[in-house]
């Protein structure tokens, strides 16, 4: 059967209730929602950025390990060329490997050049990697006592809170569904959440703007749903907010 404009209002009033209660509960939980989504965001910034440093700084070990290596190789190599010195036979195979020596002599002060410009730049990392570490504590810490106070105030208001929403679940349904998109698109809106409000001293309760003398009369008599020309909440007689039975 058709629901009165009587009785659409005061479906939407007791879903209005319901939802500003849920509300009010999610309120106590305050910022602790997102500041808890923002410390886990860190901490996986931070593991995945300590991931990167630790592969930049067992890269650059290695780097390290070849170039030693490198420099044993030359060595090896010098002294090789050294023997064979002792035993030229013309200066063309004197020029050659004294020419050698000198390119594996090179060879060892680039790649100690290298491993000092490697050690630099592991120190660096090392001090950049180890405040990291100490963030990721810090923040691990701080996220568990977060998720801690979160679930002690979860815990208090869960059952009230699921309680609730199955009302208002139950409710949605006496509502037609082009109000009940309505009523949603206007409570998206709002910044307290209102989509029905009730006159408060000739003045709409949302925006606070007044009312008209025949447009309050035309509101308590419930023939048509209106809204506030200001703020387009739907509006209702204090009258009828004693109607509705208590959530």
């Amino acid at each position: 059967m058709e629901q009165t404009v009587e009785q659409k209002l005061k479906a939407l009033y007791e879903l209005q209730t319901l939802h500003t209660q849920i509300d009010k509960i999610r309120q106590i939980r305050g910022e602790l929602p997102m500041e808890v989504a923002d410390l886990e965001d860190d901490v996986a910034g931070l593991e995945t950025r300590i991931q990167k440093f630790k592969g930049e700084l067992d890269d650059t070990e290695d780097a390290i390990v070849t170039r030693k290596n490198m420099i044993k190789d030359a060595q090896n190599l010098i002294k090789k060329y050294e023997t064979q010195l002792k035993d030229v036979k013309n200066n063309r195979e004197y020029d050659a490997l004294t020419k050698e020596v000198e390119i594996q002599t090179l060879e060892i002060q680039v790649c100690e050049k290298k491993i000092r410009e490697f050690g630099f730049d592991i120190n660096q990392k090392t001090e950049i990697y180890d405040k990291a570490l100490a963030d990721l504590e810090s923040r691990k810490k701080d996220l568990e006592i977060k998720k801690g106070e979160l679930e002690t105030i979860t815990a208090e208001t869960e059952k009230d809170e699921q309680g609730l929403v199955k009302k208002a679940e139950k409710a949605e349904t006496l509502i037609d569904e082009r109000l009940l998109i309505a009523y949603n698109r206007l409570r998206g809106n709002a910044n307290n959440g209102l989509a029905v409000v009730t006159i408060d001293r000739d003045s709409c309760s949302g925006c606070f703007n007044q009312i008209p003398p025949q447009r309050q009369l035309d509101i308590r008599q419930r023939k048509k749903i209106i809204v506030c020309e200001h703020c387009g909440r739907i509006l209702v007689d204090e009258a009828l907010t004693q109607e509705v039975a208590p959530v």
